[in-house]
């Protein structure tokens, strides 16, 4: 039977890039051959996954640059079903592709924005004059390229498939920038030494976080990520989103849970999973 893995497309993304890693994961692992199949949105991606029209899901989730992929964290929120089976974490490394043939000659950049913000420090210093505008994808940007003016931020990948010139690389403010991708999809995983969770408080009151934090804290169980998202309700109603380092089938963990219940309004647990090393 084949496996399908839905990932933000189209061909040549970095979500692509991320799958085809697990694609031959589960190839080495399983001796399955499986089946990418891009989608126009992360949103998009991860609503295949929940209705079940694929077996598994590729979504980044944290950029070691500009943080948190703050679509991931809301889609995830507002779709049940869906369980993390697997992290991994790719290097990233953009390139700047244009026809033009100088980059004076640039009046536009387009890109995803995470990739847009990533290489901020570099469009100021080489295009300050040039409009930034963004795309559901790093691949989508590309179709803008008929114009000789303009300009997009993808990867080397994604230039070779498309056959176009690259005027820079990399061109990232950071050199170490990496980001990491949950495999997602409806079963749930057993075992893991990494923990996903969110929840919501039942008042902004003094106190509301702490104590579900201490839950985590008496127990000597480690809190790796806290990340904040609006409830989108009303302004100062947050969401947090957690990962610990512990399993779900510890003891502690379980009792952790158990309490951490009594203290919010909504609680969801995401999944148990490993990092899968490259």
């Amino acid at each position: 039977m084949t496996t399908s893995i839905a990932h933000l497309g189209p061909p040549g993304t970095y979500a692509e890039a991320a799958a085809l890693v697990y694609a031959d994961h589960l190839t080495r692992t399983a001796g399955t051959q499986p089946l990418l199949c891009p989608y126009p949105s992360i949103t998009q991606t991860l609503q295949a996954v929940a209705r079940g029209d694929v077996n598994l899901g590729v979504v980044p989730v944290e950029n070691s640059i500009e943080g948190s992929v703050t679509m991931t964290l809301d889609t995830l929120w507002q779709l049940d079903a869906i369980r993390i089976q697997q992290a991994l974490v790719l290097p990233i490394s953009h390139a700047f592709l244009s026809r033009a043939q100088k980059l004076p000659e640039i009046r536009t950049v387009y890109s995803h924005p995470q990739a847009l913000a990533q290489c901020q420090g570099w469009l100021d210093k080489f295009l300050p004059d040039a409009q930034a505008i963004a795309t559901n994808s790093t691949t989508e940007a590309l179709q803008h390229l008929h114009e000789p003016s303009a300009g997009a931020i993808a990867s080397r990948r994604a230039a070779e498939l498309y056959e176009l010139p690259i005027l820079a690389h990399p061109i990232n403010d950071y050199p170490d920038n990496c980001t990491r991708f949950w495999v997602v999809s409806l079963q749930p995983l057993h075992g893991g030494n990494h923990t996903s969770l969110a929840f919501g408080v039942p008042a902004n009151v003094p106190g509301a976080l702490v104590k579900p934090l201490q839950v985590f804290a008496k127990r000597g169980i480690n809190l790796s990520r806290i990340e904040s998202r609006p409830t989108k309700r009303s302004l100062g109603d947050y969401l947090f989103f957690i990962d610990i380092e512990a399993d779900t089938d510890d003891e502690s963990v379980r009792s952790a849970l158990e309490e951490l219940k009594t203290h919010t309004e909504t609680l969801k647990i995401f999944g148990s999973y490993t990092i899968l090393e490259r």
